[in-house]
């Protein structure tokens, strides 16, 4: 049976989400119920795409992805795919007209690094607007759920939203990007010589996209609203961590939000959500 095999599917992306991300998982689980599957399978196809050209060094990138590309094309098309993660997504971008041209976005800024090393701004707003900004819409059609009036109202918000979290992630894993990768994606910065002032002008334009989303948050239907704020809520707290930190020791090490404390981002949100206060 089909209806079987969708949900052995659906299990392989919740585990995915789960297993690689605790806030995201967090987030989603505050999500009406009938939202959380396709958020599963959004975030899913996401990680896959992302683990190919970030992490599997010891193996040809290149083919992967471009295999992975064919096969994600190819489950749209036939509605199914024996890759359990792709099966998952089509059945999503099938369900909520998730647009192809978001999807073609994010492969191609996926793909931009498997060979690019430095960004200029041309650069950086491309990359961002794929491999961030697009993602934030996939889940926005989820949201409104067939509502194209609220779809184009939102859409400036969530790409907001998307930008942001890219930009924290970028400075979270500024060690890993460039100490072990030699990525560098901030435009102008030399991070041999990082200092206090880049960070802050980088930290400037996040707190920047950060205010805009938040006033997207709060025209979101209630059934995402909840789910949304606390993932807001977590990156805004991992982000005034970063603000804290040193810009030498944002280098050296990643930097976390402990479980505890999310634990109390979570309670936090829940009252002011209950109490329309968002």
């Amino acid at each position: 049976m089909k209806e079987l095999y969708d949900k052995v599917s659906l299990r392989c992306s919740r585990l995915t989400t789960r297993a690689y991300s605790t806030s995201f998982s967090l987030g989603i689980l505050c999500l009406k119920r009938e939202l959380r599957d396709p958020i599963y399978a959004i975030y899913g196809f996401v990680r896959f795409a992302d683990e190919i050209v970030d992490t599997f060094h010891q193996y040809n990138k290149e083919d992967l992805f471009t295999r992975f590309k064919q096969e994600t094309y190819q489950a749209i098309n036939d509605g199914i795919s024996l890759n359990p993660i792709l099966n998952s997504f089509q059945h999503a971008v099938r369900q909520y007209n998730i647009d192809r041209s978001s999807i073609d976005l994010f492969l191609r800024s996926m793909e931009m690094d498997l060979s690019r090393k430095v960004y200029d701004d041309p650069g950086l707003k491309e990359y961002i607007l794929g491999s961030a900004e697009v993602v934030g819409l996939m889940c926005l059609r989820v949201f409104v759920n067939g509502d194209d009036t609220l779809y184009e109202k939102l859409k400036p918000y969530a790409m907001s939203l998307g930008s942001a979290f890219q930009k924290v992630n970028f400075l979270r894993d500024l060690q890993a990007d460039y100490t072990n990768m030699g990525r560098t994606y901030f435009p102008g910065v030399d991070f041999t010589n990082f200092n206090e002032t880049q960070k802050q002008h980088i930290e400037a334009d996040i707190r920047a996209d950060f205010d805009h989303a938040l006033e997207g948050i709060k025209m979101l239907p209630k059934s995402s609203r909840f789910g949304v704020y606390v993932a807001y809520m977590y990156y805004m707290a991992l982000f005034r961590k970063i603000q804290n930190t040193p810009c030498e020791k944002v280098l050296e090490s990643r930097i976390r939000i402990r479980n505890r404390y999310k634990a109390s981002l979570l309670a936090y949100s829940y009252v002011k959500h209950q109490f329309n206060l968002i």
